[in-house]
């Protein structure tokens, strides 16, 4: 008796839907993403184990390198707020351009009086070593005081609307703090920063730090 051959069938798998599918979810990636800016100065954090997380709303840097000190808070309306109350503050106009450029501008370490020529750079030149000397904070010209109060007023200001338009239906929280100072920072900086925070009854902030593991 004749035996009967079975057909053999390809095994190639049509991929062609597959990279359609992975190029349209890349290109959607792409132009979604949020590029993030360099630091005005990059520090190098003290190890440790602490594994919190920092908020990813309402928050406020302080980075601490060189004995100079720079800021920077989150959200852009919030951005703009700061800088119409350091306006009326330090009687230094800006125009619409240079809060827009504010706004999306991540960190900062200039005096009032040059933040004009700053945001007149391009975003590339900005953090080129040595232009930032960082925001005075002594006590005869202690300009980051005024930072750290005006950001947590129009924080305050900002999530109220949010409330009052429906956007939001939680209570109001403070404006959280996160000191990022460099591990060979002398301390008397970090303290200096610490007691500015105190002297607003601002008593409770995170101290940013880079992982370690526990048996180093």
């Amino acid at each position: 008796m004749a035996k009967v051959k079975v057909s053999r069938k390809s095994t190639r798998i049509d991929m062609t839907a597959m990279c359609d599918v992975s190029f349209l979810l890349l290109t959607f990636f792409i132009l979604t993403a949020t590029a993030k800016m360099p630091d005005p100065h990059p520090v190098d954090a003290p190890a440790s184990t602490v594994q919190t997380k920092l908020p990813e709303d309402n928050l406020a840097t302080i980075t601490v390198g060189d004995n100079e000190v720079f800021f920077n808070v989150l959200g852009r309306e919030v951005r703009r707020k700061t800088l119409e109350r350091i306006s009326e503050k330090y009687n230094v106009p800006f125009t619409e351009e240079e809060y827009t450029s504010f706004s999306l501008m991540e960190g900062f370490g200039v005096p009032v009086n040059q933040l004009k020529g700053l945001l007149a750079m391009e975003p590339a030149k900005r953090n080129e070593p040595g232009y930032q000397k960082g925001i005075p904070f002594d006590t005869i010209n202690d300009q980051l005081s005024d930072w750290i109060k005006f950001s947590r007023e129009a924080s305050r200001e900002f999530l109220n609307e949010e409330i009052n338009s429906g956007k939001k239906d939680v209570k109001y929280v403070d404006l959280d703090i996160a000191i990022k100072g460099d591990a060979d920072e002398d301390y008397t900086t970090i303290k200096r920063v610490i007691d500015i925070l105190q002297d607003q009854k601002k008593n409770r902030f995170f101290l940013v730090t880079g992982l370690r593991d526990e048996d180093f």
